[in-house]
């Protein structure tokens, strides 16, 4: 994780980070987070998902979450079978269907690899167990993320698929910009489905949670793995 030595430095400066490197909380999750409580650091989560999970949770007790909830576009592959995908290539995995993001990015989205990673980010950013942590396919990537309390009540943050909301939200914390960005309507969207992941199908993200839950530095030989 390249981004982990200046994260730490930055920490010991006693630096607020806007965080955007999972790999960072992967390898050294434990590391990063004590060093932040250290210092009297945040840790402000720019992936969309763990900023919509900051968004719920503020002004919360994290004593009363029952779960998070992670969504997923489910990726390139999400309408393929198995069967089909043994004949896929790269260039397939490449053809994201909501984000634009960088290529090794968009080949971990449709292997749902980078689902598993953020599953890790939100345990270490969140200090949430493994076994309160669901992911769950929301394939029009609107509805960024939730948070179920223990009351039975769910909070959700939900907004266009535009990275520059997050990003724009993690640099201003605790203010909130006037944005020309595209606004989320609706009315025009229609419907919103959701399903569960396919681990079979999908078996990264169990890899992610496996490992995650074996900790010490199995994260980061997972990490150098991916």
């Amino acid at each position: 994780a390249s981004g982990l030595l200046p994260t730490i430095e930055a920490l010991k400066a006693k630096k607020d980070i806007a965080i955007a490197n999972k790999e960072t909380l992967v390898a050294a999750g434990h590391i990063v987070t004590e060093l932040a409580k250290q210092n009297g650091c945040r840790l402000i989560p720019v992936d969309s998902e763990h900023s919509a999970i900051f968004q719920c949770l503020n002004g919360e007790n994290n004593k009363e979450i029952d779960k998070l909830i992670v969504t997923a576009s489910g990726g390139a592959f999400r309408d393929k079978t198995r069967e089909e995908m043994k004949t896929l290539q790269a260039k397939d995995a490449l053809k994201h269907p909501n984000w634009l993001m960088g290529a090794k990015l968009t080949i971990d989205s449709a292997t749902l690899m980078n689902k598993g990673f953020e599953v890790m980010e939100a345990r270490w950013l969140f200090d949430i167990p493994y076994e309160k942590i669901d992911v769950m396919i929301h394939k029009e990537s609107i509805i960024h993320s939730l948070v179920e309390f223990i009351d039975g009540s769910v909070m959700a943050q939900l907004g266009a698929p535009d990275m520059r909301m997050p990003i724009q939200y993690a640099f201003h914390y605790p203010t909130r910009l006037p944005s020309s960005y595209e606004k989320l309507n609706l009315l025009e969207i229609g419907s919103l489905h959701f399903e569960k992941p396919d681990l079979e199908k999908f078996p990264c993200l169990q890899y992610a949670y496996e490992c995650g839950k074996i900790g010490g530095t199995t994260p980061a030989v997972l990490n150098a793995a991916k």
